[in-house]
């Protein structure tokens, strides 16, 4: 018993290094070759924004209200997006929502042109105050404790984690993997449902799906296929795949890795038969704060993530979930400068992957690639001089042909302190919770509202099911 445990822990720890499903990749790889027909395809990818973005500077509240509050807090710091009117150079660039919000106006960043424009062509909505959540909560549970609260508030492990999964951290699975648990039948190779060029993230981990990861750049050359085995023998990892032992730990270490290779060749295999989709390398962005044109490491991943869309009918695969990040946002210092800097790569990564799902090997793919931030919270109104501290709920952008945009959902709270979802310094008591939010992707991706019961254990504390931002 005590050997079969440690063959199963050895074997699950193995498969997730090596990033692969432990079903066998190669078979029937001919006869699916067609089994992803551009009509029958959706895919989610989480851009995930590291350290904690400052939904303050990203999405602006410029009501005359709003503002005055936003230069009392901000302005005598660094952690302002810059001085000055909401119309003035270096301001909020504003927006034009579909429904209004009584009252109020809206901007966004002013290195968010690209985003601004996207939002304008109605491919981009915004989320508004989106949070862990366990149940509605008012301020007045919060704050007498009356209210089941997500784990550790507020720190950065953990609420990765809450994000990605409703756990904190050391978490088995998360949404985005189980998500694809649910739909993984319609697809002929599951092996390459869950992918993070990320490396480790529990978003794309499910029960039974296995996520596979890639570098940020694509599929290295490790080893090829010759239609036999390996062309390549004498690489490091041939002597452990042609090595023998009767240990069933070196056993199973010699299969996964043999597994691994095997996939990963596939993996290659089929992005070069798709000839990449033709998907072009990201120009460098702008630094606006340098002037200095750079290499976009979002914009990167996303190139990787276009070309493994486009090799999908010969992958097998229907449904995919995909998992980027960009860190840095932990701005406790510096804030104006940095934030700055992470906001122009932010855009040029979405711009560039919108135009290219516009025109994949030649098809406009937008309707069914549906993208999507999340952080681990958002920050303080109140800074610390030079940056701003850890909160709670933030406003997130959902990109996609398949989305309602040019609009606003959610309640965009009051810009200030001491009203109804200040929980200390302006950080953010949520109105709308990761699960509401997360379920209204997993609607669109094709899980039913049973499952998305199981997906989310939280959901059923919420009547608010779906937001709407999804056609």
């Amino acid at each position: 018993m005590i050997e079969s445990t440690s063959r199963r822990r050895f074997l699950a720890s193995a498969a997730s290094f090596a990033g692969v499903s432990t079903v066998p990749v190669l078979a029937g790889m001919a006869a699916t070759a067609n089994a992803a027909a551009s009509g029958d395809y959706r895919a989610l990818v989480c851009v995930f924004l590291n350290g904690g973005n400052d939904a303050y500077n990203t999405v602006l509240a410029t009501d005359a209200t709003s503002w005055e509050q936003y230069q009392r807090f901000r302005s005598s710091g660094m952690a302002s997006i810059a001085l000055g009117t909401p119309a003035s150079a270096g301001g909020p660039l504003p927006l034009g929502l579909t429904t209004q919000q009584p009252g109020r106006s809206f901007g966004l960043h002013p290195n968010l042109g690209a985003i601004k424009a996207l939002f304008d062509a109605g491919r981009v909505a915004i989320v508004s105050n989106v949070g862990p959540l366990v149940q509605p909560t008012t301020l007045a549970e919060y704050k007498n404790g009356t209210a089941q609260l997500p784990r550790e508030l507020f720190s950065h492990n953990d609420q990765q984690s809450v994000w990605q999964s409703s756990r904190p951290e050391g978490a088995a699975y998360g949404w985005g993997g189980r998500l694809a648990d649910m739909i993984a039948a319609g697809n002929s190779n599951n092996a390459f449902t869950c992918i993070s060029t990320a490396e480790n993230a529990v978003f794309v981990t499910g029960r039974n799906i296995g996520q596979y990861q890639m570098s940020a750049s694509g599929v290295p050359a490790v080893l090829s296929m010759d239609g036999t085995l390996f062309s390549v023998h004498n690489h490091p990892l041939a002597s452990i795949i042609g090595s023998a032992s009767n240990n069933l730990i070196e056993k199973e270490y010699v299969a996964t890795t043999q597994r691994a290779l095997e996939t990963q060749g596939v993996l290659a295999a089929a992005m070069a038969t798709s000839g990449n989709g033709g998907v072009p390398a990201p120009s460098n962005y702008i630094n606006p704060v340098t002037n200095v044109a750079a290499v976009n490491p979002l914009a990167v991943q996303l190139q990787t993530v276009a070309r493994v869309i486009a090799a999908r009918s010969v992958l097998g695969v229907k449904r995919q979930v995909f998992f980027v990040s960009l860190g840095g946002f932990d701005t406790h210092a510096n804030q104006r400068t940095r934030h700055a800097d992470l906001m122009a790569k932010l855009a040029h990564g979405l711009s560039y992957f919108d135009s290219i799902t516009g025109n994949l090997m030649g098809s406009n793919m937008r309707e069914q690639i549906t993208t999507f931030t999340a952080s681990d919270f958002g920050r303080t109104l109140v800074t610390n001089g030079d940056g701003t501290d850890h909160g709670w709920g933030g406003h997130h952008f959902v990109m996609g042909g398949a989305v309602r945009g040019r609009d606003m959902y959610g309640y965009f709270p009051a810009v200030g302190l001491n009203h109804a979802h200040d929980v200390g310094r302006g950080a953010l008591l949520p109105n709308l919770a990761v699960e509401q939010y997360g379920a209204t992707l997993g609607r669109w991706f094709g899980v039913s509202d049973s499952q998305l019961l199981d997906v989310f254990p939280n959901l059923v504390n919420f009547k608010t099911r779906n937001i709407g931002f999804m056609s």
